[in-house]
């Protein structure tokens, strides 16, 4: 413990910091309660979103193998050639309770029949149908990267949290009440020592008044 000056304006400090602490302590444990409470429900939504883009992807399995019995490899492999193209992503930042959370901002994958780029004619709908089990596949897997990011950010931001109110709660709290305790103690030995000198003086002066003068 670091030497504290004994005197009555350094122990009120010391209980007036003990007070803060004490509020940012329950400020802190407030958050990390929001911020659990979040993370379950972002948690339930990523369990949610991962069952869907399996669920997508089977589809999109399923109906890139019926493409390939139906108009072959050779048609199927020609026609994501001519579909090829950018995939557009925003990614910006939302406030979440304090914590920057990624938000994926993009138009929807799914594309029209013409908007895909291949002939139409002469090409098996079953292509079609691959193709927009695959635009949904894509869908469901952005989805997915934006709430596993988010449920990162605010698993990060949970343990800061605690980190903090640990070292409120064990460190800075139990040296502050150490100090207070301490300088308690100086003060009130200074007072014992102060009153016992007044009583001597008292019981010296009283020895002198009650000795006659010659």
């Amino acid at each position: 413990m670091q030497k504290v000056t004994v005197t009555r304006m350094e122990l009120l400090a010391r209980k007036e910091q003990i007070a803060l602490a004490g509020q940012g302590l329950e400020m802190l444990r407030q958050k990390r309660a929001a911020l659990l409470s979040e993370l379950m429900r972002v948690a339930e939504l990523v369990l949610a979103e991962s069952d869907a883009l399996q669920a997508a992807a089977s589809m999109a399995r399923r109906a890139l193998i019926r493409a390939e019995a139906r108009a072959g490899s050779a048609a199927v492999h020609s026609a994501a050639l001519a579909s090829r193209g950018e995939l557009s992503i925003d990614v910006r930042s939302a406030n979440v309770m304090g914590v920057k959370v990624p938000v994926i901002e993009q138009r929807r994958i799914s594309r029209s029949v013409l908007g895909r780029g291949y002939a139409i004619t002469g090409t098996s709908t079953t292509i079609d149908e691959a193709a927009s089990a695959f635009e949904r596949e894509i869908d469901s897997l952005l989805e997915l990267a934006e709430s596993e990011l988010r449920l990162k950010r605010l698993a990060d931001e949970i343990k800061r949290t605690s980190r903090r109110a640990n070292a409120l709660e064990h460190v800075v709290l139990p040296q502050l009440e150490a100090e207070k305790r301490a300088i308690e103690m100086a003060l009130d030995e200074r007072e014992r020592a102060d009153h016992f000198r007044m009583k001597l003086v008292k019981r010296i002066l009283q020895r002198k008044a009650e000795v006659p003068r010659g």
